[in-house]
């Protein structure tokens, strides 16, 4: 996925989107045209066509200063017929327990077929897709997930925090997790004008409760090495599942929905590929450890147009987890962030889990101004692995972090430190300060613009970032840099 068009399409509807070219700089203007007869101006590297015909090829051509920068054939699938989830057996009054209801109709779906939620609330345990699906919820449709951890179970193999491991089902299930297999789960959109909940910080809670009680002998037994832990009950929360479980699948597209209130992550995936989510929201404000979107020893996946109101990070790149992340290897690659917008959490990071590796990641023109992390780089000394090749353009933000970090420590050091090196940051607005709304404070703190931070190894410093036309207020705190070589910072007077 370098410098290249795509997109995605339903039966009437496709939606384009592009690399920001590399001689862009700011807010950029394109002409996508449609068959050389229609087209539109849009200031965005995507746009959406609607009202199409199925079974329709489309050639589209996208233009930048009077020059054609991308052109592509995309073609609308057939239309499927509607498979109304109340025509199985499903009520929407919000108390009905449906999952045994929308299970047998997620089964009985087939891939001439729409799975269609109409208005209503959809109370549901965890579900099971399949491959070659159509999901779609109607406005004022709501698929929600019980706070019941029962309704979760049998577990299943996951990864979370790194570590492979059993965990309770997510709130939808798509593949199944495996690091010696590559991705063989295909085919699914969810899709729609509405909205799938979880169950939120009560399954979390609930989540937590039982599985301390069946942990606490190795509770005990750690004694004082529970501090390793980001938090006393960390090891008992890694069993959570997520709102939407996504492993070893490929060419999943998530389009149009509000999504949040998982018991932790909300859509993870793990060994995947080419997952596409865009015109989103997210939400877990409330919900502890509640990430937005995490890609996870995935490649080629894009994230655009989509608004984060999370308590934790909007976006989070993982790889796995010291020995055991380096020893599967399968990094994380050619990732895509564009068009975003996080008014409210921690903003976007890669790690701290990033043991297999880190690299190819691009990001432009996002607003993510009072963020707590902002743009933050971190990994503990144990991780090894890398992060590398990573490049932020035209983005606002609190502050950029690219640091060790001391917290979430647990386990069996790597053999090396992890190496940080080679990112470039360019145009990005840096407020200095960051929005505290942890448990609804709601309190602004100074910070220093930048940070940069490497590991008292040698050879392991962070190495090689430079940081370009980058515009900080008067008065700001100064930058922290430490452990670190080949670091360049350009600064550019800000704009009046």
């Amino acid at each position: 996925m370098k410098d290249e068009m795509q997109y995605r399409a339903t039966e009437d509807l496709i939606v384009l989107f592009w690399d920001k070219p590399e001689a862009a700089r700011g807010q950029v203007s394109y002409r996508v045209v449609c068959n050389e007869e229609q087209e539109k101006r849009v200031e965005h590297s995507y746009c959406t066509w609607k009202g199409l015909s199925p079974e329709t090829s489309y050639r589209f051509q996208v233009f930048w200063e009077g020059q054609m920068i991308y052109a592509l054939e995309a073609r609308t699938r057939a239309a499927r017929t509607r498979l109304d989830v109340t025509e199985c057996g499903a009520v929407g009054d919000g108390k009905t327990l449906n999952t045994r209801a929308l299970q047998q109709a997620v089964d009985a779906c087939g891939p001439e077929q729409t799975l269609y939620f109409p208005a209503g609330v959809y109370l549901t345990g965890a579900l099971d897709l399949h491959a070659h699906m159509d999901i779609f919820l109607a406005k004022d449709a709501v698929l929600q997930g019980t706070e019941d951890p029962a309704d979760y179970l049998p577990k299943i193999p996951s990864r979370f925090e790194g570590y492979e491991r059993l965990c309770y089902r997510s709130l939808l299930n798509l593949g199944q997790m495996d690091h010696t297999k590559e991705a063989a789960f295909m085919d699914v959109t969810i899709r729609g004008a509405g909205t799938i909940y979880g169950g939120g910080r009560a399954l979390r809670e609930a989540t937590e409760a039982v599985e301390t009680r069946e942990i606490q002998a190795e509770l005990d037994a750690l004694g004082d090495r529970i501090h390793d832990y980001e938090r006393p009950e960390t090891l008992a929360n890694r069993a959570r599942g997520r709102l939407i479980n996504i492993s070893n699948a490929s060419h999943v597209w998530i389009h149009g929905l509000t999504l949040g209130y998982g018991a932790s992550w909300n859509v993870h995936f793990i060994y995947s590929d080419h997952i596409v989510t865009d015109a989103c929201t997210f939400r877990s404000d409330g919900v502890w450890n509640g990430d937005g979107w995490d890609p996870d020893s995935s490649t080629d996946c894009t994230i655009f147009n989509c608004t984060f109101y999370t308590e934790d990070d909007s976006v989070a790149i993982k790889s796995g987890k010291n020995p055991e992340g380096g020893i599967i290897g399968r990094p994380t690659k050619n990732i895509r962030i564009f068009d975003c917008t996080t008014p409210f959490g921690h903003g976007l990071c890669i790690g701290s889990e990033m043991s297999g590796g880190v690299e190819g990641v691009r990001i432009w023109d996002c607003e993510m101004g009072p963020t707590w992390s902002g743009i933050e780089v971190k990994a503990t000394k144990k991780r090894g692995g890398y992060v590398r090749d990573f490049v932020v353009r035209d983005c606002t933000t609190s502050h950029i972090m690219v640091h060790s970090v001391g917290y979430n420590d647990d386990g069996i050091g790597a053999p090396t430190p992890p190496l940080l090196s080679d990112m470039r940051f360019e145009r990005i607005r840096l407020l200095g300060r960051f929005l505290d709304n942890n448990a609804g404070r709601n309190e602004w703190h100074d910070c220093p613009p930048i940070e940069v931070k490497g590991y008292d190894v040698p050879g392991y410093e962070v190495k090689n970032i430079v940081f370009n036309e980058i515009e900080v207020p008067e008065g700001a705190m100064e930058n922290e840099l430490s452990l670190c070589e080949n670091v360049t910072i350009h600064a550019k007077r800000p704009e009046v």
